[in-house]
C-alpha cells in the first residue's frame, strides 16, 4: 500500500477506531478500569486500560503485543486474546522502561520473547520494575517478523527518556509511539527527565517516517499530520521560556509572559501548561550550567 493512499484513508480509520469496539470492561472508578480492544487497520488492534494504550498484531503464528501496562490489565488482555483470536503472545515489546506502561510483562513470559531497547533493560533490572526483564535487546533498530508480518522498532535517541522506541507496522501504515508524541495534547506535566532538544529532534525524525495512523500511548488516535503541531508546540515553548530567561525574568514572571494560546485546544492545556513552563525552565537552567 502506498504512502499517499495510506494518508488518504488515515482520518477515516482514526475516527473509526474508537467505534469498532471488540470488548469493554468497566465504565467508572467503582466498576474498575475502562478496558477495550479496538481495531486500527489490517491485523493491528489497540488496547485501552483507562488512560494508557498499547497495540498488538495478530498473525497466523501468534501475536506480537506491546506494553502490558500492569499485571491486571495484562491478565485481562491475555484472556481476551485467547478468547477472540486463539493465539498466544509470541513477542512482547516494551516502548521504554517506565513502569506505568510496561508493568505486568510476566503475564506473557511463559510464551513470549520480551524485547526492548538496551537502555530499557538496564533500567528495568536496576529499578526492579515489576515486569519481565527483556530477553532480547537492540541499540538502534530491529525488525520483528512473525507469520509473514513485521513491525519495525526504531530508537531515536533520548527524549522523554533514554530508552523510548517507536514501532512502525509498515503494511498497515501504523506508528505506535508512547510519551514522545500525542495527538493534540500537551506533554506530561513538568517534562520529568526529558532532553528537550533531542526530543524535538525525535519528533522531526518521526515526521519523516512513512505512516498514516498515529497510535499514541495516551489520548486519541491521530495521523502523521498530528506530529508537526506537537513539535511546534515544543519549539514555541522552548523559545518563549528561553526569551524570558534571557530577559532576566523569574519563573513566575515567565509563567505570566508566555503566550501559547495558539495551542489552547490541546488536551490538558489548562492543567499542564504551567508545569510545562516549569519543566522547560528547569531544563534550560541545567543546560546553561
Amino acid at each position: 500500500m502506498t504512502g499517499s493512499l495510506l494518508r488518504s484513508i488515515a482520518l477515516a480509520l482514526a475516527s473509526a477506531a474508537f467505534f469498532i469496539t471488540a470488548g469493554t470492561s468497566g465504565a467508572s472508578a467503582q466498576d474498575g478500569p475502562t478496558r477495550a480492544i479496538t481495531h486500527l487497520a489490517g491485523d493491528v488492534y489497540r488496547f485501552q486500560n483507562d488512560r494508557h494504550f498499547s497495540v498488538f498484531m495478530v498473525t497466523s503464528e501468534g501475536i506480537v503485543a506491546t506494553d502490558p501496562i500492569n499485571a491486571d490489565a495484562a491478565a485481562w488482555l491475555e484472556a481476551e486474546l485467547d478468547s477472540r483470536f486463539g493465539q498466544p503472545v509470541k513477542y512482547l515489546i516494551y516502548s521504554h522502561d517506565h513502569a506505568d506502561h510496561i508493568s505486568g510483562g510476566e503475564v506473557f513470559a511463559d510464551t513470549a520473547t520480551v524485547i526492548a531497547q538496551e537502555n530499557a533493560r538496564k533500567h528495568i533490572v536496576e529499578n526492579s520494575t515489576p515486569t519481565a526483564a527483556p530477553d532480547l535487546t537492540f541499540r538502534d533498530a530491529m525488525t520483528v517478523t512473525l507469520g509473514g508480518k513485521s513491525v519495525e522498532l526504531s530508537y531515536l535517541g533520548p527524549n522523554h527518556g533514554d530508552s523510548v522506541i517507536v514501532m512502525r507496522f509498515p503494511e498497515e501504515g501504523i506508528l505506535f509511539a508512547v510519551d514522545v508524541v500525542t495527538a493534540d495534547r500537551l506533554p506530561w506535566r513538568d517534562l520529568p527527565g526529558a532532553d528537550i532538544d533531542a526530543w524535538i529532534g525525535s519528533l522531526k525524525a518521526i515526521e519523516a517516517m512513512d505512516f498514516a495512523i498515529l497510535s499514541p500511548g495516551h489520548g486519541r488516535v491521530g495521523t502523521r499530520d498530528d506530529v508537526a503541531p506537537h513539535r511546534r508546540y515544543m519549539e514555541d515553548l522552548r523559545a518563549q521560556v528561553a526569551q524570558g530567561m534571557q530577559q532576566g525574568k523569574s519563573l513566575d514572571e515567565i509563567r505570566q509572559s508566555v503566550d501559547l494560546s495558539a495551542y489552547k485546544d490541546f488536551g490538558e492545556y489548562d492543567n499542564w501548561l504551567s508545569l510545562n513552563i516549569e519543566g522547560m525552565h528547569r531544563y534550560l537552567s541545567e543546560q546553561a550550567g
